[in-house]
């Protein structure tokens, strides 16, 4: 039995001694590992040395597109739609016939028109007849005064009668006329909402088509009042006409996000806001002798601005604090200050700094939720011109 508890002394004694061993070893490598003075490793973050580029920025508004010429045609008299000459989507030229309404009653109205013009002139000439017949019979005192100035009052009544059925006569002429609908410009036609057989009129809501002229178009956009006193305030010129003359050439990007091939101008802006929208219209007008745009389509009016030296930094470079934009800057000793920047412009990836920054300066560009002011780091310095070809202006 003392043999026995020996044996366990023994064993419990190997079993501590190996795994004070453990221990021992463990904190061996733990300290091998580390830093030899125990502090913490540097945070290695990459940094960019910012400096003034050349650069194109430039801002969109949401825009639709207008045929230059827009005209609704209308039929001027009632009846049967006929015959419709011109497809939707058809180019046809000022003076073309576009629909025939239905002229038998017109014609008829017409018919009736002379049959009275004629009744009235052979009124006229009796009446006529008359004066010249009481004429030398007054002069001879063979009859009354009385009776000549009748009959000249018969003649100017079938005078007037004459006038009127003549007026009747064009009205008629015109009603015809009206029938036959045509083109009053050259371009394109729109949607046909009636089919022939229909009855159309004055009183229609919609009209027969619309006729657009699309070999120039207008761009309209609105501005909101903020953007339209930095435009007041950055654009060239002592007045608006002078400053929309002085703006360079705008871009139109299309539904798809491709850009039209064509540059357009700028031409007008409304004397007024839009007090429901808080906004202010502008007109910009683009060549479209292709036909590539048609009256309805959506886009987005880019207007370019140009900077010789500008100091950009990327948007991911920038936190927010308290309604403030700031970066880290890179100081003496690598440790890094935040500080707040003032933003004159941006494009898609990239802020232009007013204010805050200048050329030289070193800012941390990524991991900033790690750092806080004071805090050294380890600088892995990366190239600007080699950002700007991943992410460009």
């Amino acid at each position: 039995m003392s043999y026995t508890n020996n044996q366990r002394y023994t064993g419990r004694l190997l079993s501590m001694i190996g795994l004070l061993g453990i221990l021992v070893a463990a904190e061996s490598c733990t300290t091998s590992s580390g830093n030899t003075d125990g502090q913490m490793p540097l945070p290695m973050l990459p940094v960019l040395t910012l400096n003034n580029l050349s650069a194109t920025t430039y801002r969109e508004f949401p825009a639709t597109v207008e045929g230059k010429v827009n005209v609704e045609i209308r039929p001027q008299v009632d009846g049967y739609l006929e015959q419709i000459f011109a497809d939707e989507g058809a180019y046809v030229k000022a003076g073309a016939p576009l629909f025939r309404v239905s002229d038998k009653p017109y014609r008829e109205q017409l018919a009736n028109a002379n049959a009275t013009l004629l009744a009235a002139k052979g009124n006229l000439e009796k009446a006529e007849l008359e004066v010249e017949r009481l004429t030398p019979l007054v002069q001879n005192n063979v009859v009354s005064e009385v009776q000549m100035k009748t009959a000249k009052s018969s003649l100017q009544t079938a005078r007037a009668t004459v006038a009127q059925a003549e007026a009747m006569v064009s009205n008629a002429q015109i009603n015809v006329g009206y029938t036959l609908v045509k083109a009053p410009v050259s371009g394109y036609i729109g949607r046909i909402p009636h089919k022939t057989g229909s009855l159309v009129g004055r009183g229609e809501a919609q009209p027969l088509t619309v006729l657009s002229d699309i070999h120039e178009v207008y761009a309209y956009f609105s501005m909101s009042e903020a953007d339209f006193l930095q435009f007041k305030e950055e654009a060239p010129g002592n007045t608006i006409e002078e400053k929309i003359g002085n703006l360079p050439p705008v871009e139109l990007v299309l539904a798809d996000d491709s850009v039209y091939p064509e540059k357009g101008r700028i031409e007008t802006v409304d004397g007024q806001f839009d007090k429901t929208m808080g906004a202010i219209t502008f007109r910009a007008v683009f060549p479209n002798s292709k036909g590539l745009l048609r009256s309805g389509n959506t886009g987005r009016i880019r207007i370019l601005k140009q900077y010789k030296e500008a100091l950009v930094v990327p948007q991911e470079a920038t936190f927010e604090m308290q309604d403030k934009v700031l970066v880290f800057v890179v100081a003496d000793s690598n440790k890094v200050v935040s500080r707040p920047i003032a933003i004159g412009d941006q494009s898609r990836n990239y802020y232009f700094v007013k204010d805050g920054l200048k050329a030289g300066d070193r800012i941390v560009y990524t991991g900033l939720t790690r750092l806080r002011d004071g805090v050294t780091i380890a600088p892995q310095v990366i190239s600007m011109d080699s950002l700007i070809k991943s992410k460009p202006l």
